[in-house]
């Protein structure tokens, strides 16, 4: 997906608040963060996904700050522990579900999309863990069924991560494929960037005791591909499924790589028009590629 002007708005809310974490009480700095952060912005290539952006962004915000710290460790370290504090719940509610022949991989799926709320890039007002209490089954049930056929056993699948927090229900939903005999691999950011889970996130939570935890080399809150180290689309070359987690993965996927299944939750009104679900809404999405016309190539 490319980057729509439907999306500056959000950028723009975006700046002033790096700009504030960056630099907190310095409105003169702050205010020319936001100043560079527009001459930037006019001169950025908008054929880019999103994410790709958001990395200007960041580092926009580095550049006239001179501040490299990760803004959002605190904001992390709170995401993961107001999580980990409701997985013994969540995981019993699951195994129930097991117990009565029910659908264990669907709960696991709609509670780790619900995490897609803890998302620092676009954020709504919602109440996540009133969701998680009382989850409802949204996911499409025929994307679904095909996920559930390809994530059999035996099948290598692997797990793009979005955010902090969410990497947590992440693991319930890791224990689910491990049980149905998939190797799983677990994928989180190379850097630190906004609130997106890095190594340390997902060791914090318990995910590298679980399964394989790599890096993909990504510095964008996105799995952009061409951003991603060789042997990490190698790996995704080879993977049978690929299950992306978060807007930012969707937006980078979708129009890139074919047959992905992205579930998260829809955060912004672009995404809105493109999906056909209301704001707030969970999204089950098999990513396409555009199509190649002999005459043109392939569209943009």
């Amino acid at each position: 997906m490319n980057t729509a002007t439907a999306c500056l708005p959000c950028f723009k809310k975006m700046i002033r608040r790096e700009a504030r974490l960056a630099c907190p009480g310095d409105e003169p700095l702050q205010a020319r963060i936001v100043e560079s952060w527009e001459r930037c912005l006019s001169e950025l290539d908008l054929r880019v996904p999103p994410p790709v952006i958001a990395r200007h962004l960041v580092d926009t915000v580095a550049a006239v700050s001179g501040s490299r710290a990760d803004h959002y460790a605190e904001d992390k370290r709170q995401a993961n522990d107001a999580v980990l504090r409701l997985l013994p719940g969540l995981r019993t509610r699951i195994m129930a579900e097991q117990d009565t022949l029910g659908d264990p991989l669907a709960l696991a799926l709609e509670l780790s999309v619900i995490g897609n709320y803890i998302d620092r890039g676009v954020e709504l007002d919602v109440d996540w863990e009133a969701e998680l209490a009382d989850v409802a089954r949204t996911l499409s049930p025929d994307v679904l069924t095909r996920f559930k056929a390809h994530a059999r056993s035996g099948a290598r699948v692997v797990v793009l991560g979005d955010n902090a927090g969410e990497i947590a229900l992440d693991t319930l939903l890791v224990e689910v494929l491990l049980r149905r005999g998939c190797e799983v691999v677990y994928a989180v950011r190379s850097r630190p960037i906004l609130n997106d889970a890095i190594m340390a996130d997902a060791a914090y939570v318990g995910m590298t005791r679980l399964c394989q935890v790599v890096e993909s080399g990504v510095d964008t809150p996105g799995t952009v591909l061409d951003r991603c180290a060789p042997e990490f689309r190698q790996r995704l070359d080879q993977a049978d499924v690929i299950l992306s987690k978060g807007q930012g993965n969707y937006e980078s996927l979708q129009g890139e790589l074919a047959g992905a299944y992205c579930a998260f939750k829809v955060k912004c009104q672009r995404l809105v028009a493109e999906t056909g679900l209301g704001l707030g809404d969970s999204a089950f999405i098999v990513t396409t590629t555009p199509p190649v016309r002999p005459d043109k190539g392939v569209q943009p």
